[in-house]
């Protein structure tokens, strides 16, 4: 394949996976092999809105090395083992897809797959041993995994999924198959512990019923507030969850109404922005897995690697006077029934905070129910946590040099 054409596929393929939801911000990689020794594929740390040819990289299969000052995907290494392993492939994807991010904590891949979805990725979807992103032992699960099945899709362990086929619609096609695959799964594995349930936001409202808190534990209040700060004018800005015109305005040194009428969470969105200032911006995240694990009462941990890395360690469950306090080693913290906060130091990263969030407490309930959490060891959860920060930090100083 012409490398022009391949570039261009690979953002093609980018922009459609974020229209669909399976990829968002830089997380995940795209590749189109170019011949049987070269493959091109998405920049490490850069969106995939907004990619020009010269940011995609060209990269040897043998030996993974590179030209220029544009450094390729870290997960590189993965696309190659499928490239090697299947001469047939010429399209890799690697999502963070929400139901597949779920099933990559339980013990178990998808067996017995049948039908039309059988025939796009085949009898199976395995579960490849964890290793941390970007490690040899991460990659070392792949190669078990492709040597083991044959098929088009394998989830990776507390971390996504790698898809592939013989062209971009071809591997596309298999990430999405995966996906609804993976919602089934879910369903069916949870009922004998949930009851009969239809769709997976029934499935959370029944998991804390079955630790005796009151079925109809769900935050009543149908609007939750957003909010972004001003520090130069000494103001916070709140929007209703899910709009975006302009609600109230408070005012940080008084505590009092600018414009509108303050939410009721108005004065622990003002304590949180005293207590630390490195947040400009505050989502609370009212999704019905959110709240649920809210309800339970408990720590959130890592269970998937991106929220090791972008949300922190450890996520409290607190009232509003605990909540700024426990912010301080976290992106985000748990309010007591009613959802969580997500905190960024801009709109995007509270965003990025606010998604992972919802993943990864989907993924909480579901092992809940099917069998149990299993959490990323606390030394790997802090590396990646270090890695990730320090990593941001000098992407984000460039930024600014830039």
């Amino acid at each position: 394949m012409d490398i022009l054409e391949a570039k261009n596929l690979v953002i093609e393929a980018g922009v459609k996976l974020v229209e669909r939801g399976l990829i968002a911000r830089t997380w995940g990689n795209v590749s189109c092999r170019i011949d049987d020794e070269t493959f091109v594929i998405t920049p490490s740390g850069k969106p995939y809105i907004g990619l020009t040819p010269d940011d995609i990289v060209e990269v040897k299969i043998e030996d993974l090395s590179y030209r220029g000052n544009v450094k390729p995907s870290s997960e590189k290494g993965v696309h190659a083992e499928v490239y090697k392993a299947h001469p047939e492939a010429n399209f890799v994807i690697h999502t963070h897809q929400k139901y597949a991010s779920v099933i990559s904590d339980l013990s178990k891949g998808l067996c017995d797959i049948e039908g039309e979805a059988a025939e796009v990725i085949g009898n199976v979807v395995p579960i490849a041993a964890y290793g941390m992103p970007g490690t040899g032992k991460l990659r070392k699960g792949i190669i078990a995994a492709l040597e083991k099945y044959n098929t088009k899709a394998i989830i990776m362990a507390h971390h996504g999924a790698v898809c592939f086929g013989s062209d971009f619609d071809d591997a596309f096609n298999v990430t999405a198959v995966l996906e609804d695959l993976c919602e089934k799964a879910i369903l069916k594995l949870s009922k004998d512990f949930t009851g009969p349930v239809e769709t997976l936001a029934e499935m959370c409202k029944a998991i804390p019923g079955k630790f005796g808190i009151d079925s109809e534990y769900v935050c009543t209040a149908d609007t939750a507030y957003n909010s972004e700060i001003d520090r130069e004018a000494g103001k916070i800005t709140f929007t209703e969850n899910g709009a975006n015109e302009t609600a109230a305005v408070l005012d940080l040194a008084t505590g009092e109404a600018v414009e509108g009428k303050l939410p009721l969470e108005a004065e622990l969105h003002r304590s949180v922005y005293q207590a630390n200032e490195k947040y400009s911006n505050i989502i609370h995240n009212i999704d019905t897995e959110t709240v649920a694990v809210s309800c339970l009462g408990k720590k959130m941990v890592p269970l998937l690697d991106d929220f090791a890395q972008i949300v922190g360690v450890k996520v409290k469950c607190t009232g509003y006077a605990a909540a700024p306090k426990a912010l301080k080693k976290s992106n985000a913290v748990l309010i007591k029934n009613e959802g969580a906060l997500c905190c960024g130091g801009n709109k995007g990263d509270a965003e990025a905070v606010d998604m992972i969030m919802s993943k990864n407490a989907l993924t909480q309930l579901a092992a809940t129910a099917i069998e149990k959490p299993r959490r990323i060891s606390v030394l790997d959860s802090y590396i990646m946590r270090i890695v990730y920060t320090l990593k941001y930090s000098k992407q984000a100083e460039k930024k600014t040099e830039e």
